[in-house]
C-alpha cells in the first residue's frame, strides 16, 4: 500500500510540474566557467538552480569547478548535463559530446567585445585601433580557455601586428579571470591586459576600479560569446521535450535580480551556428585543429 501511495505521489507530482514521471527524483546538474570571484557565482548560480527547478520540475544542482578546462572535462564526462559557457568553452564542450546544443544566450552576447585596459604609468590613451605602444610591455590574459579574455584579443592582436603575443610582449601571463586581470593591471603587475567588457563595467560600477590607474584604450569589434549549453542526451534520459522546457525557462527569466547577477537584461534562443565564428578563430590561431 506504502509503494502504491508513493508511485501516485510521484506521479501527481510530475503532473503537477507538467513533466514525465520519469523525471521526478532526477537531478540535471550543471556548472559555469569561473570567469569572476567563486563566491558570487556560487551566490548567482544558486538562485538560478531554484529558479529553474521550479519552472521545470526537475531538481537543478549548481556544480562549482575551478577552471575553464574543469568546466568542459565535467561537461564531456557527464559530471554535468548543462552548462553557461563562453564563445570557446562552449565549441570546445560541442565538439567533444556531439549532439550537445547551445540554447539560450543573453541578448548582449551577440555583440560582445573584449576591452584592453593599460595602467596610466605606460601613458597609453583610447585608440580606435590597437596602439603601437602596446609593443614590448608586459601583458595578461584572462583564463588559457577564455572567449572575451584570451581567444578574441589574442586574435585581433595578432591580426594587426602580424605577431604572435610571446614575441610581441615582454611577458605574457594568465590571471585566470576577468576581476584578477583588472586587479593585476591596476596594481602595476601587468601593464597592459585583456578583460570581459561587462566585468569591467560591473567592477566599475561597483567602486572596485581606479580611474586614476587603470583605463580603457582599445575595443575590439564584435563577436559572438556567452551561451547555455546542454548535453544532446538530456531528452533521452530525462524525456522528450526537456531540453525545450529549459530553454523556454531561461528565456523567461524576467526577475532583476536574477538578470543583474549574470549582468543581461535578458535570455534570447541560440544556437549552435551562431558560434561559427569562434570555432574558425580558434582554428586560425591553433585552439582547434
Amino acid at each position: 500500500m506504502k509503494q502504491i501511495t508513493t508511485t501516485i505521489l510521484l506521479i501527481l507530482l510530475a503532473i503537477t510540474f507538467q513533466v514525465p514521471a520519469a523525471t521526478a527524483g532526477k537531478q540535471i546538474k550543471f556548472t559555469a566557467i569561473p570567469d569572476q570571484n567563486t563566491a558570487r557565482l556560487a551566490q548567482r548560480f544558486g538562485k538560478v538552480a531554484g529558479y529553474l527547478t521550479g519552472q521545470t520540475g526537475i531538481q537543478f544542482v549548481y556544480v562549482p569547478v575551478k577552471s575553464y578546462a574543469a568546466s568542459v572535462q565535467a561537461f564531456k564526462n557527464n559530471a554535468v548535463q548543462m552548462a553557461w559557457f563562453g564563445g570557446l568553452s562552449g565549441v570546445q564542450a560541442r565538439l567533444g559530446v556531439p549532439g550537445s546544443r547551445a540554447i539560450a544566450q543573453g541578448v548582449e552576447d551577440q555583440h560582445f567585445v573584449s576591452y584592453i585596459i593599460a595602467h596610466h604609468s605606460t601613458g597609453l590613451a583610447p585608440a580606435d585601433s590597437l596602439p603601437e605602444g602596446i609593443r614590448g610591455r608586459a601583458f595578461t590574459f584572462g583564463s588559457k580557455g577564455s572567449t572575451s579574455g584570451r581567444l578574441m584579443p589574442e586574435f585581433f592582436i595578432r591580426k594587426q601586428f602580424n605577431q604572435p603575443p610571446e614575441t610581441l610582449f615582454s611577458r605574457v601571463g594568465f590571471s585566470g579571470d576577468h576581476s584578477k586581470t583588472i586587479a593585476l593591471v591596476q596594481s602595476g603587475s601587468y601593464q597592459v591586459g585583456a578583460v570581459n567588457f561587462k566585468v569591467w563595467e560591473k567592477e566599475m560600477a561597483q567602486g572596485n576600479i581606479d580611474p586614476e590607474k587603470v583605463s580603457v584604450i582599445w575595443k575590439t569589434p564584435e563577436y559572438p560569446d556567452y551561451n547555455w549549453t546542454v548535453r544532446g542526451d538530456v531528452d533521452r534520459v530525462y524525456g522528450d521535450g526537456t531540453i525545450d522546457r529549459i530553454q523556454k525557462a531561461l528565456i523567461n527569466i524576467f526577475d532583476p535580480e536574477l538578470l543583474a547577477a549574470f549582468p543581461r537584461t535578458r535570455f534570447i534562443e541560440a544556437d549552435n551556428t551562431m558560434y561559427r565564428p569562434i570555432l574558425e578563430t580558434g582554428r586560425a590561431i591553433g585552439i582547434f585543429r
